[in-house]
């Protein structure tokens, strides 16, 4: 708890314990504090109430700061130019508490010139009073050592910030008391309830409560210290929470995740480093400890107490996802479990890898390889040794095509094991290509052994061919190389089966991805305004519409940002893509074009003119593809002016893009009022 500010100083007995934990918390409060901003800055930037909060969270930050980086010191003159820094914490808390809490009254749909008016009048106050405390006696003057924390005096205008500190504090509590009644669902009810209850912890940890009222000097400094851990407990624990429903606010992933991702963040990141740091100041005051120096045992222990915490954070963590996923258990436990077991296109190299070098070796070859079919076309997939000595050349595509339709009519037929005179006798190779000789499961061609990989549940379809360096003219398994053969094979064939499995799968996610994501969205953009706040979602409000008018213009031609993108879920869009076929790309590629068109002047076209400068951009760069220097030449500019009025050619497609949605909705509308 700040007062504005304090250096604690080495006593005896129970207030130095009192001492000691208090610098503990305090960094614990620096560190959580600043690692909560960094995830609301990484993760919630685009989010109004977010980036208010991490601005009162900047004020505690360089409030709690100041009060650590005082410790040891004992004069305060020195100590003066820092209580003058920590003055910005407590100048600009009044302000950001308004911003935050109009912030907040914003997501509920009211917005008000008064409240906008006001938090623009704190800041210019908030300002002065920093002025005012840097520059002059009238708000702070001289410094004092209460118990051995070190504080500012009041000056004659101190009242005044006080009571400025309290309108503005309370007026903010109002606010989010009336944001709250103005909540129409449940959810939105709980969150704005934890803000409520929490919302006074920066304010609590702020304030420089000696100045205010002192400290009697007959009182114990025990009972001053025990005041201030009991304090910074609340205070850190608040914190906590209250980011924590901050983070909540226009999240577009759901709950879960987000819990999942800001846990394992607090444990793996400011709970390690709020222990090193009790560890550093325990063994700093164990000198001689176990008869080493104290700064080899805070060494070790600073070593121990990382590994140790990572290695229970990770044997924890089934228990604390237990924790977090109470009512989907089951569902998360089998997206956990599918996502161990997925096979990458490396994972199935690898595996495939494996499963050569282990038939190498039990047959004792030293080359052999895996075509692997794909939409009905063989391609080598893996291979093991070197090809050279069995003419590699005679391994391309047309040859396997060949072969692998000559396996597949040869295991047809049904030949009995051992018999190959059908594909002696009958011999329809085509000229320039090697004959396929079948000896029971396995085919002889071209110096190799060949056996197909078949599904295990349609014998039917082949997945591909495995190729064994022959080591004799006529396969010669033993019995316990065959078994073991088998064994490998059938492996192979379970992974290519499963791999085509996953392809299915991820096809269908790749369909259905924007309408998820378009999901996501109306979740994080709720207005707490009853149903119209779904029934009314457009993806044009959205903040980040101009990045997806970019990321799809950049992928116009191919690429992820263009299939995945949110732009699908436009109803102008979707009417394309059926006009288009269902073809999705090129529905939204006609958009993105019919967009630009529109930015398109009347008359001749100048490639130099003002007028015609955007749609040239736009026409040049992602239209036609040219590279940048070339559009940068053609319309005789410098490159980094190209990069800033691409900019603005970007918003004004991305401007145009949106006019054209909302005139589709009103199409829509006025047919359905029609029908």
């Amino acid at each position: 708890m700040s007062i504005g500010s304090m250096s604690i100083l080495s006593v005896s007995g129970i207030q130095r314990l009192f001492e000691l934990v208090n610098v503990v918390l305090t960094s614990g409060i620096v560190i959580f504090s600043f690692a909560l901003l960094l995830y609301l800055l990484i993760y919630s930037r685009r989010n109004n109430v977010a980036r208010t909060f991490a601005f009162l969270l900047s004020c505690v930050l360089v409030t709690y700061f100041v009060d650590l980086a005082l410790f040891g010191i004992e004069n305060w003159r020195m100590a003066k130019p820092w209580l003058e820094v920590q003055w910005i914490g407590i100048a600009f808390t009044p302000a950001a508490y308004l911003n935050f809490s109009n912030a907040l009254l914003n997501t509920t749909g009211e917005r008000s010139k008064l409240q906008s008016t006001a938090v623009h009048v704190s800041y210019v106050l908030s300002t002065l009073l920093l002025i005012g405390v840097a520059f002059g006696n009238l708000i702070v003057r001289g410094g004092a050592s209460t118990h051995r924390a070190l504080h500012l005096l009041p000056g004659p205008l101190f009242p005044v910030f006080t009571l400025y500190f309290s309108v503005a504090v309370g007026w903010g509590a109002a606010n989010v008391v009336r944001a709250r009644r103005r909540c129409l669902t449940s959810t939105s009810r709980r969150r704005m309830s934890y803000l409520a209850a929490t919302f006074a912890a920066p304010a609590a940890g702020v304030f420089p409560y000696l100045l205010l009222a002192g400290w009697p000097t007959s009182a114990p400094g025990v009972a001053l210290w025990s005041i201030l851990v009991l304090g910074n407990i609340g205070v850190g624990m608040m914190l906590v929470i209250l980011s924590y429903s901050v983070a909540s606010f226009g999240a577009l992933t759901p709950d879960r995740v987000m819990k999942h991702r800001l846990v394992h963040f607090l444990l793996r990141g400011p709970f390690v480093a709020t222990l090193v740091v009790l560890v550093i100041i325990v063994t700093s005051q164990a000198e001689g400890w176990l008869g080493l120096p104290s700064r080899r045992v805070m060494l070790f222990g600073v070593v121990s107490v990382i590994l140790l915490l990572q290695i229970g954070i990770e044997l924890a963590k089934p228990l604390i996802d237990r924790a977090l996923y109470l009512q989907d258990r089951a569902e998360i436990e089998w997206i956990q479990q599918l996502s161990n077991r997925l096979l990458t296109s490396t994972d199935l190299h690898q595996f495939l890898e494996n499963v050569l070098t282990a038939l190498c070796e039990l047959l004792r070859i030293d080359t052999a390889f895996i075509a692997v079919v794909d939409d009905g076309e063989p391609h080598l997939e893996v291979t093991c040794g070197d090809l050279e000595p069995h003419k590699p050349s005679e391994l391309s595509l047309e040859a396997w095509r060949v072969s692998l339709q000559q396996v597949r009519a040869g295991q047809n037929d049904g030949n009995p094991s051992g018999s190959n005179s059908d594909s002696r006798d009958d011999d329809t190779t085509p000229p320039g290509q090697h004959r396929l000789e079948q000896y029971g499961d396995l085919f002889v061609w071209n110096g190799y052994w060949l056996t197909p990989l078949r599904a295990t549940k349609d014998k039917d379809v082949i997945l591909g061919v495995v190729g064994l360096a022959a080591r004799s003219a006529e396969p010669d398994l033993t019995p316990e190389e065959k078994r073991g053969a088998d064994s490998l094979l059938t492996q192979a064939a379970a992974a290519l089966e499963d791999r085509q499995l996953q392809q299915g799968i991820f096809s269908a996610l790749e369909r259905i991805m924007p309408e998820i994501e378009d999901i996501q969205r109306r979740r994080g953009m709720i207005h707490y305004v009853g149903d119209e706040a779904l029934s009314e979602f457009r993806l044009v409000e959205s903040a980040e519409f101009r990045e997806w008018v970019r990321d799809a213009l950049k992928h116009y031609w191919g690429g992820p940002k263009l299939t995945t993108s949110p732009l699908m879920a436009l109803q102008i869009v979707e009417r394309a893509t059926r006009e288009q076929e269902g073809n999705a790309m090129k529905g939204l590629r006609s958009v993105l074009r019919e967009a630009i068109e529109r930015l398109r002047p009347e008359g001749e076209r100048k490639m130099t003119a003002p007028a015609w400068l955007l749609f040239n951009i736009l026409d040049l760069k992602f239209l036609q593809g040219h590279k940048v220097r070339e559009v940068a030449n053609r319309l005789a500019m410098s490159e980094s002016n190209l990069y800033r009025k691409q900019r603005v050619a970007i918003k004004a497609a991305a401007q145009m893009l949106a006019e054209m949605e909302r005139e589709e909705l009103r199409n829509h509308k006025d047919e359905t009022r029609e029908q």
